[in-house]
């Protein structure tokens, strides 16, 4: 009997610490696709679980921050979505690629043509941004959820460093060093990697006509001594068959 309460027991606990920390664990995230580094372009995901059992997600609002403004933000297309793309005029204009950018984008809202986000699933919605800004460690992107029963999440509750993480975090990015040759290896690097990926790409065909270079030596190598080998057990064949018939003609 004490068992069975305290395993009882037990399972009660289990479930309420579940029901409480379930908002940590289920909020809308940001997270790069590889690496998100000062200076330089990246693509990334905001994840939108679906929290409620009988409503599903019809809506995204990103609000993009203002005091590190983005001038270049592009949002994949996704099927079943509309995608709308805010811009304003910015207080101190932007200078990028030698150019002067006078606005930026300052929220991306995504509505669904369809169903949306059905209970039990999540979405990831991408979105190509840069110039990251290099003198901050990260980006804050508040977000509003909104159901398809009409009732609106707000991710907008900003983490404090030292302090427990709030109910309803706003998705925060982290940005990673440039590296150390001062490029950030992003996707503005295009140059680059285009480079490197023909510098890579005649280094790997090098490699392959080595390669087969060596195999067909090797080919030959192999055939001259299956050759030699095949000769030498015929030979011995040969003189086997006469050591025998010497014998039958000296019985005989």
């Amino acid at each position: 009997m004490k068992a069975s309460r305290i395993a009882a027991v037990g399972a009660v606990a289990g479930v309420a610490v579940l029901t409480l920390s379930a908002p940590a664990f289920a909020h809308v995230s940001v997270q790069p696709e590889g690496e998100a580094s000062k200076g330089g372009y990246a693509v990334v995901n905001f994840k939108v679980p679906n929290e409620r059992d009988n409503a599903s997600t019809t809506k995204l609002e990103v609000t993009f921050p203002t005091d590190h403004p983005l001038a270049s933000v592009m949002p994949q297309p996704i099927d079943g979505w509309d995608v709308k793309v805010t811009k304003s005029k910015l207080d101190k204009p932007l200078e990028m690629h030698g150019k002067k950018i006078d606005e930026a984008v300052t929220k991306v809202t995504w509505t669904a043509d369809g169903d949306g986000v059905e209970p039990g699933f999540f979405q990831k919605f991408p979105v190509s941004v840069g110039t990251l800004p290099e003198d901050a460690d990260e980006l804050v992107f508040k977000a509003l959820q909104t159901y398809s029963n009409k009732e609106v999440v707000r991710w907008i509750e900003v983490p404090q460093e030292g302090q427990e993480e709030p109910d309803y975090p706003a998705p925060v990015l982290a940005l990673a060093e440039a590296s150390g040759d001062g490029h950030s290896h992003g996707a503005s690097d295009d140059g680059a990697e285009d480079a490197k990926s023909d510098e890579d790409a005649e280094k790997a065909s090098a490699e392959t006509t080595a390669t087969a270079d060596s195999g067909d030596a090797g080919g030959t190598d192999t055939t001259a001594r299956v050759l030699g080998i095949v000769g030498i057990v015929v030979g011995a064949a040969g003189v086997a068959y006469g050591v025998l018939a010497g014998r039958r003609r000296a019985d005989a």
